[in-house]
């Protein structure tokens, strides 16, 4: 992919790969029909990434993004199929 960089790294002995593109990933917030917030979480070629739970306030919504951006990196696989 051009414009596209990856970065390996390994950290506690945990093998990373970052990756960073001329465009970026963004979190939309946005409103359902009932005015709840809601964010939806777009990758670089504009797919949606995830979408979350319906918050009550844009405030809280705002932490629902935050509290992503800090667990996602470090957030374990577990598949329960």
């Amino acid at each position: 992919m051009a414009g596209c960089s990856y970065t390996f790294y390994t950290k506690g002995g945990r093998f990373f790969m970052s990756f960073s593109s001329m465009a970026s990933a963004k979190f939309l917030i946005k409103k359902n029909v009932s005015e709840q917030y809601y964010f939806v979480l777009k990758a670089p070629n504009g797919e949606t990434i995830a979408t979350s739970e319906f918050y009550t306030t844009k405030q809280a919504c705002k932490l629902g993004i935050e509290a992503v951006r800090k667990y996602a990196p470090i957030a374990q696989e577990e598949d329960l199929t």
